[in-house]
């Protein structure tokens, strides 16, 4: 077991690269499970600024993909995905033979940490993901001891700015969804994504909205001046958006 434990250290983690000045993370393949363009966008740069190669996948199913296709040494996997519960997909992964090095959970909603770690996560990062040290210390303190070697790190403290384009993306989807719902699960996805992506753009008054909708939901209030509601809110910050 050793043995074999010790090859897919060696077949995920390039020691060699471990300790290059300002970008710790080179040569790990980051897969990052997310939905949201804009919150996927800010991994993207936290990946390029860190050194790390990062794959996207966009829902469960294609992470499916991904993980027979490929063996990242980090995955990050959002907890409310468009086709089912992230936390299942962290609990596959924490449970199988051959773990991933490093397996992270991330929400817009920073309860659901205790989900997350519950489920096998050796860590959660909270929406927005935009401090550069805070996500390379997060990985490499659950990186395996023998891979990153001991002592202090100098960490920056950059903050990343994910490009507007992944907002608008996000804001044209739940448009979209808005336009078409007819069923509680599309009420719930809608209140689940659009809070994440509010919180991701520091925007409290969508994010208040957005949080209303689900309150209301699960109360079994009527939910007509809601939508009604973060419609307009939705083609307001669309406006902006394209302004910019």
């Amino acid at each position: 077991m050793q043995t074999e434990i010790g090859t897919t250290l060696r077949e995920t983690l390039p020691l060699w690269q471990a300790c290059l000045p300002g970008r710790p993370l080179a040569g790990l393949t980051v897969l990052v499970v997310e939905d949201s363009r804009f919150a996927s966008e800010a991994v993207r740069l936290l990946c390029l600024r860190s050194g790390a190669r990062i794959r996207r996948a966009d829902c469960l199913r294609s992470a499916a993909r991904h993980l027979r296709t490929y063996r990242p040494a980090v995955v990050i996997i959002d907890l409310g995905l468009p086709d089912g519960d992230g936390a299942d997909l962290i609990r596959q992964i924490a449970n199988a033979e051959l773990r991933v090095p490093v397996l992270l959970g991330i929400s817009g909603d920073p309860e659901l940490r205790e989900t997350a770690l519950q489920a096998g996560a050796d860590g959660f990062l909270p929406k927005p993901i935009e401090s550069l040290a805070v996500f390379q210390q997060m990985i490499l303190s659950a990186l395996p001891e023998q891979t990153t070697g001991r002592g202090l790190r100098l960490l920056p403290n950059d903050v990343i700015q994910p490009d507007p384009s992944g907002l608008r993306d996000d804001l044209v989807h739940v448009a979209e969804i808005l336009s078409g719902a007819r069923d509680t699960s599309a009420i719930d996805y809608i209140a689940r994504f659009l809070a994440g992506v509010a919180r991701s753009a520091h925007d409290p008054a969508l994010e208040e909205a957005a949080t209303a909708l689900a309150r209301d939901h699960q109360a079994g209030h009527a939910l007509a001046g809601d939508l009604v509601r973060i419609s307009g809110m939705v083609q307001d910050r669309l406006a902006t958006v394209a302004e910019i």
